[in-house]
């Protein structure tokens, strides 16, 4: 079978090239060896999200009884929430492959594997079957992390599919890394009960933000309950007597009825055999690209499977750029802009753009204005309005902005837009801020005072 082009995965990344091309009157297959929509939507961003909003309210009902405004109890049905999860995913899925099908793609379940340059394995029911393509684009995404010592075993120990699958609220969880999926997953089921204590062997939670960003997350989520354990290694991880035990680097040891790994991600290249198609992996496994994603004559690698930036709409970009460089309509190189990620709950973090850690260590004039969050009426109405909203100034340039509190990923495209467009303070009367809205808080951060920062 010949096809103007193959992909390989049917998460955000190969469905969007896929639409793209198949507008363009390209022929295309996708290739997808599991569910379509990949993890973002079967055990990833949507799911997570969906439970999230579930037990939101009760954030928010909490967060006004400490202020006497408000009193009584959620009672969120546990069942009945894993339930209409279920159905919202399977009915997604069926809905992305009609759509996909009736743009005129060809749909394939089953393993892809590099055949060669321009050609792929195509494996399915003991059977293969040999396809042709002028060009391939790896979007194979990526899979929990495994390491020694910490493996998930499918009873007292999971990874975040396991955790999401759990029939019951455990009385207790320990949680191994406390990036976006480890903090998701810790609100979540705090907030149905479970005693959750997360462990980061960095030196803070949220690593890959800013210490102060991170330093009131932890207050926030500390005030809730939560235990927060960070700057210590953990050893070994593993089911014992029925229950996770947890080993740390100091000595500790600590048990849970269930313990959660989320400690990273790793690509999936193992037995794609892409180097049969000239394509080279790195130490960690990640597909190797150039400047414009290519990874050998006749083959693209987007999303998670490249280790670029490991979010759901990141590979979605990257995809619709390598489609439009195989239709002829992109020339240069990729060029992704600011990068905007959330990690959601009660209290969220949203970053567009560098930190100012990063910067720091670069030897760059860096240099933060900063505004408490409690300045705006929208965030007080909320009844939480902890938090605050920072720039990250390299010299005059706006380099990225932050956020940290209730409701705060709302702010996410106002500050990637305002990032975008280069605005400084003197350009910030171009853009009329409604009132009251959260939005409004972001402008303030622009004006606000500079303080230099220097490296750690």
């Amino acid at each position: 079978m010949q096809y103007d082009a193959i992909i390989i995965g049917g998460g955000p990344g190969g469905t969007a090239a896929a639409r793209i091309l198949a507008a363009g009157g390209k022929k295309v297959a996708v290739i997808e060896e599991q569910h379509w929509g990949g993890t973002c939507l079967n055990c990833g961003c949507i799911p997570t999200k969906l439970l999230l909003g579930a037990v939101a309210p009760k954030s928010q009902l909490h967060a006004l009884a400490r202020q006497r405004l408000a009193g009584g109890e959620i009672v969120v049905d546990f069942a009945a929430l894993r339930s209409r999860v279920s159905r919202f995913l399977k009915g997604s899925r069926q809905v992305l492959a009609r759509s996909l099908t009736e743009a005129g793609i060809d749909l394939r379940n089953g393993r892809g594997v590099c055949a060669g340059q321009g050609l792929v394995s195509f494996q399915a029911d003991g059977k293969e079957e040999l396809l042709q393509a002028d060009a391939v684009i790896l979007a194979g995404g990526s899979r929990n992390a495994v390491f020694s010592g910490m493996a998930p075993d499918g009873e007292a120990v999971l990874d975040s599919t396991g955790a999401l699958a759990l029939a019951d609220v455990p009385e207790s969880l320990i949680i191994v890394g406390a990036g976006a999926i480890g903090l998701e997953l810790g609100d979540f089921y705090a907030a149905l009960g479970a005693r959750v204590t997360m462990v980061e062997a960095a030196p803070h939670i949220a690593p890959s933000e800013d210490p102060d960003i991170a330093a009131e997350l932890e207050r926030a989520i500390t005030k809730a309950g939560r235990t927060c354990i960070s700057g210590v290694k953990a050893v070994s991880l593993a089911t014992r007597d029925g229950q996770a035990r947890l080993e740390l680097e100091d000595g500790r040891v600590l048990t849970a009825q269930k313990a959660l790994v989320a400690i990273g991600r790793a690509p999936n290249t193992k037995d794609l055999d892409c180097e049969k198609a000239g394509c080279a992996r790195d130490r960690r496994g990640f597909v190797v690209v150039d400047a414009a994603l290519q990874a050998a004559a006749t083959v693209h690698a987007v999303g998670d499977i490249n280790g670029r930036t490991l979010l759901a709409h990141a590979a979605e970009h990257q995809g619709a750029y390598v489609a439009r460089r195989l239709l002829g309509e992109e020339t240069g190189p990729y060029v992704p802009g600011p990068v905007p990620a959330c990690i959601y709950g009660g209290v969220e973090v949203m970053r567009v753009g560098e930190t100012a850690k990063a910067l720091a260590a670069a030897g760059r004039p860096v240099a933060v204005s900063a505004v408490p969050l409690s300045l705006n009426a929208i965030a007080q109405a909320g009844g939480n309005a902890s938090g605050l909203v920072k720039v990250v100034w390299d010299g005059e340039d706006m380099a990225g902005i932050a956020a940290v509190g209730h409701g705060v990923s709302h702010l996410v495209t106002v500050a990637q837009l305002l990032l975008a467009g280069r605005y400084t303070p003197e350009r910030l009367h171009e853009v009329m801020f409604a009132h009251p809205t959260l939005d409004e808080i972001v402008p303030m951060a622009i004006r606000a005072p500079r303080k230099p920062v220097a490296a750690q």
